[in-house]
């Protein structure tokens, strides 16, 4: 008998022996899983105890069967399991871990079955049994991943069907989905224009946050500048704002709407667009906390008008930027000059020409109201390059030489 064959005799005498074993192979898989992968004791008992020890028993099979060379067995079982597994919510991380542990357990149990001088056998065996192995991970991987965008495609088809009042209800049902009795709208946007990519990012991570505060009941859909996402409604606001808040900039500014029904969410989407466009700063904003800038915003008629009162300030640097410095710190000269870094003087200066060029004094009630309406205009226009010289609202600009330190009043 030549050194090949009797390589293979022994491997195949050794695996019979794991023949009798297999449902107690099958019962330590799954316990050792139970007890090494995080989360796998909160499945279902009946999916832990029947359906993987199942799967367990039909791979220890599938290898003996490979071993002595029958036609392998049909490796579509693992490809339906993992993409339930998908559908199900476990990570991928967690399901490959099961496999190499069932692996582990077998070639555990053949070491301790091997005898004196099988050490060739022991060897062929946990090649075999790594090849195998190594099928059997890639056909669960791409079934995960393939079963993983399929329920994505579904998640994301019935958050636009939401958004778009597009018969939800059947979208739902023809995926398997189910509805909420309400939602809590929210639209993302980055607190700067920035590349769509750089939008999705933070869409991403605003979801990753989101997404155990409502036990994975989240839908998205992104947009080029932040996305829209729908929650239970009975999500606590103060919840989502505290989840949403973040040391690391860019926070997203965060726009938020209630729909007390599936119809309702179009209309609510709207308005929390509307709101998160208005908003000029990071973090979570209701209807009463923009509610000035939201009907300011609203008036499409007297919008042009109102809007062009900053047209004069276009040509003038760091103007347009000590207004809106001196609104958002409550007409406070010297914190208004310390958000600019000039001098109060400066900032005397520069109200004073706005005044000139404007005919309204923004150190006037008439003219706080004009000016703050005209710039939360200025702030919801479509993005686009600024005039030359002038500056994006809260940001300053470089003092020309006109921004001289000459006495003011105090």
């Amino acid at each position: 008998m030549s050194q090949s064959n009797a390589a293979r005799d022994g491997a195949i005498r050794l695996a019979a022996r794991l023949e009798p074993r297999v449902n107690h192979l099958a019962r330590v898989i799954v316990k050792r899983q139970r007890a090494e992968i995080p989360g796998f004791d909160l499945l279902p008992e009946e999916m832990r105890d029947v359906e993987i020890a199942a799967t367990a028993r039909h791979a220890i099979r599938g290898f003996l069967r490979h071993v002595r060379g029958l036609p392998d067995i049909d490796i579509g079982v693992f490809r339906e399991r993992a993409a339930e597994r998908a559908e199900e919510g476990l990570p991928l991380v967690q399901l490959l871990r099961g496999y190499h542990l069932g692996a582990e357990v077998v070639l555990d149990t053949l070491s301790e079955l091997a005898r004196p001088g099988e050490q060739a056998a022991l060897q062929s065996l946990t090649r075999i049994q790594l090849r195998a192995l190594q099928a059997v991970v890639e056909n669960v991987t791409e079934a995960y991943l393939t079963g993983l965008a399929d329920q994505q495609g579904a998640v994301r088809e019935l958050a636009r069907a939401l958004l778009r009042g597009e018969r939800p209800a059947e979208v739902a049902a023809r995926h398997g989905l189910s509805l909420e009795s309400g939602y809590l709208v929210l639209s993302l946007r980055t607190p700067e224009p920035q590349t769509p990519l750089a939008a999705r990012r933070l869409l991403r991570r605003a979801l990753a946050r989101l997404a155990p505060l409502a036990e994975g009941r989240v839908l998205s859909l992104p947009e080029d500048y932040g996305g829209c996402v729908l929650l239970p409604s009975r999500i606590a606001l103060d919840a989502v704002a505290e989840q949403l808040s973040s040391r690391r900039p860019p926070a997203p500014v965060v726009g938020a709407a209630t729909a007390d029904s599936p119809e309702g969410v179009p209309a609510a989407a709207e308005r929390a667009r509307r709101i998160a466009a208005v908003a000029d700063t990071p973090g979570l904003h209701r209807l009463r906390d923009v509610l000035l800038e939201y009907h300011v915003a609203a008036a499409t008629d007297s919008a042009p008008e109102l809007g062009a009162l900053l047209e004069p300030l276009a040509g003038q640097p760091g103007l347009t930027a000590t207004v809106a410095a001196f609104l958002d710190c409550d007409f406070d000269r010297r914190r208004t000059a310390q958000a600019l870094d000039v001098h109060p003087n400066t900032v005397d200066n520069r109200l004073s020409r706005v005044t000139e060029l404007t005919g309204i004094d923004p150190r006037t009630a008439r003219g706080v109201q004009l000016l703050g309406a005209a710039l939360t205009l200025h702030r919801v226009a479509p993005p686009g390059p600024p005039p030359a010289g002038s500056a994006r609202p809260g940001h300053p600009a470089t003092p020309s030489d006109d921004d001289c330190r000459r006495p003011a009043s105090p």
